[in-house]
């Protein structure tokens, strides 16, 4: 008992924490709430139509176009288009259709009166295989290089009762015109999100689990391998390269996986467990060019447990993606599963508990995320140098409190593949910081550490920094992935 009133008042605490640092937070952006009362709005797809209008699929089946959807929250409306589909869990308008993958296929549908009514349905492609369990989720589809529509698919949880399905844990590559698939990534969990990159890359973002020690953030190229045994099976269908995957060993660092598997891919981002949300799920990269405030360009990632949205600042060192998670905005009113920036630049944010709890304090919804025009003091982006990082704030910095190495703190550490359910923080590491530097401008401080370590991630504090008018910074920590030291300064 005494066990669970500890718990208790740290789950409060947290709670408590959270909502003070979401009031700062609502000075830069606003969250209006649309009006979903009568409607189970479960949201699992979203999309921002060609026409300007968003469209949102719900863990039910249906599809509606929102009305309204720009101006007073309270007025807007929502149209169903169509009901029937199997958990659709992502939208693309592409060559006239709308396509979705639902649980047994990638489906597309068309209006073709024009009557806001979904008239035709086609099924584009259904190789994958399902067993019945209930976590056999399918994720998509985005659209990749040379018109082909990426998928990722989920593994089965709590045991396999109706054997074993090919094809779960595998991100693979659709041919619309064919409706012919093929494998592109094996070792996914729980994919819950996937996106094209404004050059064109696809990334996904995974849950914490078995064989998967915190969520992450990674990039998928054909012949990858991200971690996760179970789609293993598959392999000699897969054919080269995944044929030759090994059997992975319960209890590796992640930083030595490619010793015993060369195509293992390192995550480009770790979202250290709780620290960073606990689920992660939709992303979009910001294209607004300062519609959505001083982060254009940068990643926006959504969790479905803490109710949150966070950032994700990407450099490629070596041919490898990495980078850093930093806090954006939280106080959401529910798991978020779905983002998508609207016709105004604006953010809409897609939302579930759907039996998995989280924070909040309603069971799904719609909210809509606004800058107000006023930029905050905060970190902007972090760059690794060969002997520590490059911070840059959105202001200047005062520079008596900048210049103290004291201010600034952290460790790193690693994580295991291990075939138990999450796991924690390895062998860690103080960070030593021994100078600091900075730039003419006064909004870039340069880091000199003498602790870095590669395929490490290394969580930074930053304390008593303010800018030149006193105001506090808004986030004090970040979590930056080292997955390769840079050798020289990047230009």
């Amino acid at each position: 008992m005494q066990c669970l009133k500890i718990h208790t008042t740290l789950w409060l605490a947290s709670l408590t924490l959270a909502a003070a640092v979401a009031a700062n937070e609502s000075e830069y952006y606003r969250i209006d709430t649309l009006p979903t009362e009568d409607l189970r709005m479960e949201v699992g797809a979203m999309m921002l139509r060609k026409d300007g209008r968003m469209m949102v699929g719900t863990r039910i089946g249906e599809i509606y176009i929102i009305e309204n959807a720009y101006g007073d929250p309270e007025k807007a409306t929502f149209k169903l288009w169509t009901r029937g589909i199997a958990q659709p869990l992502g939208l693309l308008e592409h060559d006239g259709w709308i396509y979705t993958a639902q649980r047994g296929e990638l489906t597309r549908m068309k209006d073709i009166d024009g009557d806001d009514q979904c008239d035709i349905f086609e099924n584009v492609c259904d190789e994958w295989e399902i067993s019945g369990n209930y976590h056999e989720y399918n994720f998509g589809p985005r659209l990749g290089p040379k018109g082909c529509l990426w998928v990722t698919t989920n593994k089965p949880f709590g045991g396999e009762p109706y054997g074993q399905a090919h094809w779960r844990g595998w991100a693979v590559r659709i041919d619309p015109k064919t409706g012919k698939m093929f494998p592109m990534s094996a070792g996914l969990r729980s994919p819950a999100g996937v996106e094209n990159s404004p050059w064109g890359d696809m990334f996904y973002t995974d849950n914490q689990g078995e064989w998967c020690n915190a969520s992450k953030l990674s990039h998928l190229e054909f012949g990858d391998y991200h971690g996760h045994p179970h789609g293993l099976m598959t392999k000699d269908l897969a054919g080269p390269p995944f044929n030759e995957f090994p059997q992975p060993v319960s209890g590796t660092w992640m930083k030595d996986m490619h010793l015993q598997n060369p195509h293992f891919k390192m995550p480009a981002v770790w979202f250290p467990y709780d620290k960073m949300g606990k689920s992660p799920s939709g992303l979009k990269w910001d294209l607004t060019e300062g519609g959505f405030g001083p982060y254009a360009g940068q990643i926006f990632v959504a969790d479905q447990h803490h109710a949150s949205v966070m950032r994700v600042v990407l450099e490629q060192v070596d041919g490898h993606w990495q980078g850093a998670c930093i806090p954006f905005r939280e106080g959401f009113q529910c798991g978020i599963i779905r983002i998508c920036f609207g016709k105004d630049d604006s953010l809409f944010v897609g939302q579930s508990n759907a039996g998995w709890g989280g924070r909040g304090n309603r069971p799904w919804g719609i909210q809509r995320l606004r800058w107000t025009g006023k930029t905050p003091f905060d970190i902007h982006t972090i760059q690794a140098r060969p002997d520590g990082f490059k911070l840059t704030f959105t202001q200047a910095v005062d520079l008596i409190t900048a210049r103290d190495p004291a201010n600034y703190t952290g460790e790193s550490y690693t994580y295991k593949l291990e075939s138990r359910y999450g796991g924690p923080e390895d062998d860690k590491k103080k960070l030593k910081i021994t100078s600091v530097a900075i730039a003419d401008d006064a909004k870039s401080v340069i880091l000199t550490v003498d602790t870095l370590r590669a395929g490490y991630v290394h969580e930074l504090k930053l304390k008593n920094l303010a800018n030149q008018t006193g105001v506090p910074l808004l986030h004090q920590e970040l979590f930056y992935t080292l997955v390769n030291i840079p050798k020289k300064l990047a230009l």
